[in-house]
Order: C-alpha cells, then sequence, then structure tokens
C-alpha cells in the first residue's frame, strides 16, 4: 500500500492534484483543508496518503497531517460511508471540529456537511464517538476539547457563514 508520496506538484485542483514522483504522475484526491495548504504548482510536497482499492477501482487520497489521514480511515469504517463522503466531511469541516462534533454527538453540525444526512450522523456519532473520546488524549495537532473558547468560535464560524463564506473559510479565518 502507498502510505506517502513526496513529489512536485504538477497540476492542483480543488478536489485533487496531480504529484510528479520521480517522473511518475500521481492524482491524489484531496480535501479542501489541504488544497488550501499546498504550496504552490513545481514546489515539493509530501502528503500522507490513503490507498483505496476495490475490484473496480484504485484511488489515493491525500493529507497534509497524519490527524486528517487518521480520521478519514476512521470515517471509512462506519457503515454506509464511502471515501467521496468521508472527503467531504473533512472539506466540511475541519479535523478537529469534526472529530469535536462527533465526540459532541453534534447532529446538527454534521448534518450540515452536503452529502451526510441526519441519519448517516447518528450513525457516524454512534460508531466512532467512543473510539475518538479514547483517543483524544494523545492527538497530536491540537484537536483536543476547547471548552468555551470553540463555542465562541463555532458561533463567529456560524455568522460568517450566514454572511455567505463557506464553513471552512470562515473556520480558517478565525484560527488565524
Amino acid at each position: 500500500m502507498i502510505a506517502r508520496l513526496t513529489g512536485t506538484v504538477v497540476t492542483k485542483g480543488v478536489d485533487h492534484i496531480v504529484l510528479d514522483v520521480r517522473d511518475v504522475g500521481y492524482k491524489v484526491s484531496i480535501p479542501l483543508s489541504t488544497y488550501y495548504d499546498l504550496p504552490e504548482i513545481d514546489a515539493s510536497v509530501s502528503v500522507f496518503v490513503h490507498t483505496y482499492v476495490r475490484e473496480d477501482t484504485f484511488q489515493l487520497f491525500g493529507f497534509l497531517t497524519l490527524d486528517e489521514r487518521d480520521l478519514f480511515d476512521a470515517l471509512l469504517r462506519v457503515t454506509k460511508v464511502g471515501p467521496k463522503l468521508a472527503l467531504a466531511m473533512l472539506s466540511g469541516l475541519a479535523a478537529g471540529d469534526l472529530q469535536q462534533a462527533i465526540i459532541a454527538g453534534d447532529v446538527p453540525r454534521l448534518s450540515a456537511v452536503p452529502g451526510v444526512g441526519r441519519k448517516t450522523a447518528e450513525r457516524i456519532i454512534l460508531e466512532l464517538r467512543e473510539k475518538l473520546a479514547k483517543g483524544q488524549p494523545e492527538l497530536r495537532d491540537g484537536m483536543r476539547a476547547r471548552g468555551t473558547a470553540h463555542t465562541v468560535v463555532s458561533d463567529a464560524a456560524t455568522a460568517l457563514q450566514n454572511l455567505g463564506y463557506s464553513r471552512l473559510v470562515a473556520e480558517r479565518a478565525l484560527r488565524q
């Protein structure tokens, strides 16, 4: 299995990149969070990869952080959640916020992601809440619970969304 690729960004799209690794171009599907943090074309980058293999498909999904890839892997283990939906979830919410929403049982927040209905959100919470809560002390990139400050940031993100900004752009602006 391919676990990591390091190479030069040849093309960059909102949902994928083509990475040149020693004269072989790999098309890697990415979430919006990865797209925003990618370097410019012709720059070198390393991405952590989830290799998705089925009888009719072979796809690579890339992430700049291990936390995103690990959360993607966890989402794929949920019944009726495939790679496209898992990628959409990581595009709609930052990895830490997605994990917090699952642990908190925040069905409305998960349902706000396009393609995630109420039943799917409830299933994700049911299947992942305990697993993610148990792993919380060892989280790497500051994906810990944020308490009251998190609520204020969440409210500000909702306000920016009401002004027309996408949730990911709003959350990124508030983090900066």
